[in-house]
This record gives structure tokens, C-alpha cells and sequence, in this order.
């Protein structure tokens, strides 16, 4: 593997949710989840949370230049959030919400490696094209939009106009197709308008980002490969693909690349390992020097090490 010196001299500027995670250290699911009582874990953390937030301190921890941008309450957490961006050295632009506080999740993680998020954001959901700080984006090479369900006014108005100013001030960007919360609940009419909504910017889109799961729902797609097609005859130029225990994929011109995972011994992460890879095929976009499974096998090996904690890439929040 390359050491860190590759991903020195890039920038990224990431517009997402930033919010509390409130973790639990793994423990087994079952039944009694479901009913009155209590369940005893070795730990409960505190840190960052937010696919956004996420990606932004995974990629500074990596030595990017990175900013910031998104919204939170004017309350004592978003003064905590916003202390934390900046104690890690990133650039803060977060529109300050005086009736929607703060946003806090809680993430269940069980020993067999699946979570369960219980999150209440209403400052992030209310997140929109005029709180953003156009102007500072033209000092980043890399747009990254995280989070991209969660706000309507940016999913129906927002993110077109974003992309475009990002394009034309001469930015790469990215677009993390994550889970919409909406998927499996709303009613169909509802689900399809969000999926347009989203599909309808792609062309502005340089990488989309997510997993099979995902990308498969998104696309209303019946396999990954149909997935994969759809996604990029919409207009995408290339897919980052997150295969979990396959390793890592990048799907460009037709061709899906994939990278085996490197080896994990003990499993002391299980949030925020998809962010990190993502990250990292964002940092090397325009490295292109580099081979793309040379660039693959170096994110794999920077998410091994944050899942054996052996890299510190998501802090605790600031006091």
C-alpha cells in the first residue's frame, strides 16, 4: 500500500448532515429489544455523526483540505459541533436554525455486524440552497453531497442549482446514493418523485457513491449490473460500489473493477466504513496517474484499519 503522501495537495468540500451519533459497543440482537427492560453494553460513545460530517473529518484525518457545510440549531450541540469542525482543523459555514434544534442519533450496532440508527434531525432536514456559502467552494477541488435524501428543499430545489455552480467554478463532485429513509414506507407516488428528483441531477454528477442494497433500490434495478447501467446512462461518469465482504468496486465505461478487502482481525467500527471508502476514491479522483485498482486497494486498506481502530478518522464531539 501507498502511504498517506498520495492524497496530499487534495481538497474536498462537503454539504450533508452533521449531527450527534450516540454509539453502543456491539452486543447480539434479539426479542428482548422488543419489549420493556434493559440491555447492558460494554460502552456507549459519543462522536460525530452524519454521513457528511463523517466524510469531511475522514478526509482532513487523511490530510485534505476540507470545508464544511450544513445546518444546525442554535443550541449548546450545534455550538459543540460547529467547536469540533473547527478543533480538527476544517472550515465551518453551518446556518444557524432558531426553531429546529440540533439533530442526535442513536446507533445500535450488533456483534454480527448490522446496525439499527433511531435519529431525530430536524435541523438537517431543513437544510437549503440559501444556506450555503457558494462563494467558498471555488477554493476546493471536490463537492461531495452527503445525505442527499434528508432535506427536502434541497432534494426537490437545491441540489441542481449546487451542482451547476460547483461544475462551472471548475469542481469534481460526488453524489452518496445512501438509503432514503422513505424507501418501504411512503407511498409509491412519493417514493418515485424523490428517486426522479435525484436521477434528474445526475449529469452533473462525477461519482455516485453507494452500496449494492442501494444502488439496486435507487435504480429500481433487479441486480447490480442493471443497477450499475441505469445509473450511469443517467448521466453519472462513474460509480464507487461499496460490496461489503467482496471489498470494493468501481463500475466505469461499461466495466465493473473490483478489489478484494483487505484482511480485518478484531471489528472495532461498524458506522461510517462506507464514508471512509468513499472518501478515499474521492481524494484520488485526480490522481489519475494512479490505477484505479491501485487506488481501490488503498481505500480498502484504510477501511480495514478504521475497522480495527486502528486509525482515528471519526473524533468524539468537543466539550
Amino acid at each position: 500500500m501507498r502511504d498517506d503522501s498520495i492524497f496530499a495537495g487534495s481538497s474536498l468540500c462537503v454539504v450533508g448532515n452533521i449531527n450527534r451519533d450516540v454509539k453502543t459497543a456491539p452486543f447480539s440482537a434479539g426479542d428482548a429489544l422488543l419489549t420493556d427492560g434493559e440491555t447492558s453494553v460494554d460502552s456507549i460513545i459519543e462522536t460525530i455523526g452524519g454521513g457528511g460530517a463523517n466524510s469531511a473529518f475522514a478526509a482532513a484525518a487523511l490530510g485534505a483540505r476540507v470545508a464544511f457545510q450544513g445546518r444546525v440549531g442554535a443550541d449548546a450541540l450545534g455550538d459543540r459541533l460547529e467547536r469540533t469542525l473547527t478543533l480538527h482543523g476544517l472550515s465551518a459555514h453551518l446556518a444557524r436554525d432558531p426553531a429546529q434544534p440540533s439533530g442526535t442519533s442513536i446507533a445500535l450496532t450488533f456483534a454480527n455486524g448490522h446496525r439499527h440508527f433511531v435519529s431525530c434531525l430536524p435541523a438537517n432536514e431543513a437544510l437549503a440552497f440559501g444556506d450555503l456559502h457558494l462563494a467558498a467552494l471555488r477554493d476546493y477541488g471536490h463537492l461531495l453531497r452527503s445525505d442527499v435524501w434528508f432535506s427536502e428543499p434541497m432534494l426537490f430545489e437545491g441540489n441542481k442549482p449546487l451542482f451547476q455552480f460547483a461544475r462551472g467554478a471548475g469542481l469534481t463532485v460526488s453524489l452518496d446514493l445512501n438509503w432514503d429513509p422513505q424507501w418501504g414506507r411512503a407511498a409509491a407516488a412519493k417514493i418515485h418523485a424523490r428517486k426522479e428528483a435525484v436521477r434528474a441531477v445526475l449529469p452533473w454528477v462525477n461519482l455516485a457513491h453507494g452500496n449494492v442494497r442501494e444502488l439496486m433500490e435507487f435504480a429500481d434495478a433487479q441486480n447490480l449490473d442493471e443497477a450499475l447501467k441505469r445509473v450511469t446512462d443517467w448521466g453519472v461518469g462513474a460509480v464507487v460500489v461499496h460490496l461489503g465482504d467482496r471489498g470494493a468496486g468501481y463500475f466505469h465505461q461499461g466495466a465493473l473493477t473490483i478489489e478484494p478487502p483487505s484482511p480485518v482481525g478484531m471489528r472495532v467500527n461498524a458506522t461510517g466504513t462506507g464514508d471512509v471508502l468513499s472518501v478515499c476514491m474521492m481524494l484520488l479522483h485526480h490522481r489519475t496517474e494512479i490505477p484505479i485498482l491501485d487506488r481501490l486497494r488503498a481505500a480498502n486498506a484504510i477501511v480495514a484499519q478504521f475497522i480495527e481502530g486502528r486509525r482515528s478518522l471519526i473524533p468524539q464531539v468537543a466539550d
